[in-house]
């Protein structure tokens, strides 16, 4: 969708179409079975609609200046996947609103905070829950679902009895081996919709100390997808929250890069999409010279032609 509208001038792509393509590259991949869920393309105001699904007839276009909400799965032998990524096109000549940045930059803030946390063994996900909500709240944002919900292996994608939502009354401990979605969100009525939406596996956490002899855990990432750094407020975030993202920009690169080495269309636009963030620095920052410096070739060993900033 880069290049066809991005590059192209007034080519558009409903979001029909881009469902069943999207559909049709799942299909060709190694172990597929089927789509975990319909998926979801929502342009514009269609991705304020938490649960939408696009009609031939009725479909929006997708063109330069969109911002787009795809939400997507399959079924696969090796187990079920979830991912919800938010777009917006039309390269540096269209640009996201201020407020579009914001909203997305305190739900990334959010689906970080969850990354993150480590928690005593016998916690219920609804005490994890508000750790996605702060950035939102801090801003008098927030959304009305839940935070993550449980994930089977090749089977409902929407599996139980373990959730992260403010629903107290579900006491269910999170256990090493869970699998759960972590998709804080923000919907404008009318306008847009932000999700950002990784699986995370409970595992076990090494902690430097054991209170009353208690375990700890943690969620590792089981999904790899860049974040797209155009959506940014590099203002809101953290240095710690902006090395997080690096940090998962690389893996991205370092684990995903070798499957697309027959497909150099795909390889350019992931390495693209995962380069190093850095804050925009004033002119004669020594400091900000000495990191950009310390970058050296970039990613993998690939050659870094700039670095992102927003």
């Amino acid at each position: 969708l880069d290049g066809r509208v991005d590059k192209k001038k007034g080519e558009t792509v409903s979001e029909y179409v881009a469902g069943g393509e999207l559909a049709n590259f799942r299909a060709e991949q190694e172990g597929f079975f089927e789509p975990s869920f319909p998926s979801i393309v929502g342009e514009g105001p269609n991705g304020a609609v938490i649960h939408y699904r696009a009609a031939k007839e009725t479909a929006r276009d997708i063109k330069a200046g969109s911002m787009l909400l795809v939400d997507s799965g399959g079924q696969y032998e090796c187990g079920t996947t979830d991912v919800t990524r938010v777009y917006h096109f039309g390269g540096e000549s269209f640009q996201p609103t201020a407020f579009q940045k914001e909203v997305y930059t305190r739900v990334l803030k959010g689906h970080i905070a969850v990354d993150e946390t480590v928690w005593p063994e016998h916690t219920p996900g609804h005490v994890i829950d508000a750790y996605a909500r702060r950035p939102l709240w801090e801003g008098g944002l927030n959304f009305l679902h839940g935070t993550g919900h449980g994930v089977g292996a090749a089977l409902n994608v929407h599996e139980g009895p373990q959730s992260i939502s403010p629903r107290f009354t579900n006491q269910t401990p999170l256990k090493s081996g869970m699998i759960c979605s972590n998709e804080p969100g923000y919907y404008e009525d009318g306008q847009f919709g932000v999700r950002i939406e990784n699986l995370l596996i409970v595992r076990p956490a090494e902690t430097k100390h054991q209170f009353n002899g208690g375990k700890y855990l943690k969620f590792e990432r089981l999904t790899l997808s860049p974040i797209q750094a155009k959506l940014l407020d590099l203002e809101l975030l953290s240095e710690s929250e902006l090395a997080w993202l690096n940090a998962y920009h690389q893996e991205v690169w370092e684990k995903i890069s070798p499957r697309l080495t027959d497909e150099p269309v795909a390889l350019d636009w992931l390495f693209d999409h995962t380069q190093p963030i850095q804050k925009p620095q004033s002119d004669g920052d020594e400091d900000a010279n000495a990191a950009s410096s310390a970058l050296g070739e970039g990613i993998n060993g690939r050659p870094l032609e700039s670095t992102s900033t927003v």
